[in-house]
């Protein structure tokens, strides 16, 4: 899978998010945040065959943390780790931004992005900001190995 930047505008990569809250909703979780500009928000689109599969954000918390948020893989191309990828590229680029930590949300229902999470060295956190309300929402971080 070939990795790139695409801005916000982008329209495949409107179409990944599109895909992602109806998935979303069928699952009974809603991003508020979804079609929301961010500030200093940076987007990755996987790109195979010449087609956007798979897209993922890093936003800055502060100066240390980022926010990884908007991470989804179409589910014709799920199992073949395209989410592990991005997740790795998603750090590279947090670490490239300055940041030594990543911070995400993801709902409790969703039992293989918990498990990637975890298999990549995501630890659980308390619940914190905006999720703080949302009984379905669950919490990780990682200190991402800051180069010597």
């Amino acid at each position: 899978m070939l990795i790139e930047s695409r801005p916000s505008s982008d329209p495949e990569l409107a179409a990944l998010v599109v895909a992602q809250q109806r998935e979303l909703r069928e699952t009974g979780r809603v991003d508020r945040r979804a079609f929301s500009p961010y500030d200093d928000v940076r987007h990755l689109v996987g790109v195979q065959a010449g087609r956007a599969v798979a897209c993922g954000a890093i936003r800055s918390v502060d100066r240390e943390t980022a926010e990884i948020t908007r991470m989804y893989v179409r589910p014709a191309h799920r199992g073949r780790g395209l989410g592990r990828q991005l997740l790795g590229a998603l750090e590279e680029l947090a670490l490239w931004s300055g940041h030594s930590v990543l911070r995400l949300e993801t709902g409790r229902q969703l039992v293989r992005a918990i498990g990637l999470y975890v298999s990549a060295g995501y630890a659980e956190i308390a619940v914190y900001g905006e999720y703080v309300d949302n009984p379905q929402s669950v919490c990780f971080e990682k200190r991402l190995p800051v180069p010597a």
